[in-house]
């Protein structure tokens, strides 16, 4: 067989990139910069505090129960680092060190660890964070702070969204939690990602678009106020878009954004909490393993046999 005819067999992957886990992560965190300096510009030292909490506890804690596992520490990929920025950033400022603190624990043990490490979760390891501190000190976690320091509801909670200008809304003069404030910094933040490829389109203009539409018909505020106010951006450019937790097909990821919009516009409108990202995205990472069942093309040369 001459050289020209010699085929060289080998298992996949075929397609190989020089990003590494680490590289991706460390440029999550880049685009996570802009709105964690505008919380800590906003809300000052206690932004501050949280963020430093939230960041070391999730990094010691992936380092610690990585040790008790007993398999290889992978905090240099800076994964650990990412679940406890965007859980800090979910969280209200005034919301005392200690509970960060266990929230942040929670989130890498319960959202990622217990799981098998980063590649294997279900659910993204800061909303789960999010969702028990909710649960088991919902008070402090719905206390909010505005950046005149006057305690007071998030312009969800109020009850006249026209009195909230949009201007403040995009640059963040509101109250809320401290990524949750100012949709240019996140949407700074989000195209830088999707410059890098490291997220899907599909899945923010989904999220984003399903929400404006329904709230054109539905709800308070109308569709910019609502596509601007409360967590809405956060989750649709950095925790919907989870690499992990998001469908791996062009459809499904379609799919994963609109279920995740008529989800939010249902508990913001129909439900009892103003707010709903949080459990929008984590019920629908439930269903990405049956999106992908049905949204995967068939092999090539795959023959389906019927009975």
């Amino acid at each position: 067989m001459s050289d020209r005819t010699r085929l060289t067999v080998s298992p996949g992957p075929h397609v190989r990139s020089k990003e590494s886990t680490s590289s991706i992560m460390f440029n999550v965190v880049l685009a996570l910069l802009p709105t964690t300096l505008t919380a800590i510009y906003y809300f000052g030292s206690s932004a501050l505090m949280l963020i430093i909490a939230c960041s070391i506890t999730a990094v010691a804690t992936e380092a610690l129960f990585q040790k008790l596992r007993g398999v290889p520490v992978t905090i240099s990929d800076f994964s650990a680092l990412v679940t406890g920025l965007l859980l800090a950033l979910t969280l209200p400022p005034e919301l005392p060190i200690w509970m960060a603190i266990v929230g942040s624990i929670i989130a890498v043990v319960l959202g990622k660890q217990v799981f098998g490490g980063l590649g294997y979760n279900f659910f993204n390891p800061a909303l789960v964070g999010r969702a028990f501190l909710l649960a088991s000190f919902p008070v402090a976690m719905t206390t909010w702070k505005m950046i005149d320091v006057t305690s007071s509801a998030t312009p969800l909670g109020t009850e006249n969204p026209a009195g909230i200008a949009i201007k403040d809304l995009f640059l963040g003069r509101v109250g809320g939690s401290l990524g949750e404030t100012s949709a240019a910094a996140i949407i700074l933040g989000g195209l830088y990602l999707l410059y890098k490829g490291y997220i899907d389109w599909r899945v923010p203009v989904g999220y984003l678009g399903t929400v404006g539409l329904l709230t054109t018909f539905v709800g308070k505020g109308g569709p910019i106020f609502h596509i601007l106010a409360g967590g809405l951006m956060l989750g649709a450019f950095f925790m919907a878009t989870d690499m992990v937790t998001t469908p791996v097909t062009k459809k499904g990821r379609w799919i994963f954004g609109i279920g995740c919009g008529v989800l939010l516009v249902i508990i913001r409108v129909y439900g009892g909490l103003p707010e709903g990202v949080l459990y929008s995205i984590l019920l629908m990472n439930m269903f990405v393993p049956i999106i992908d069942k049905y949204t995967l093309p068939r092999a090539f040369g795959e023959v389906k046999i019927n009975g």
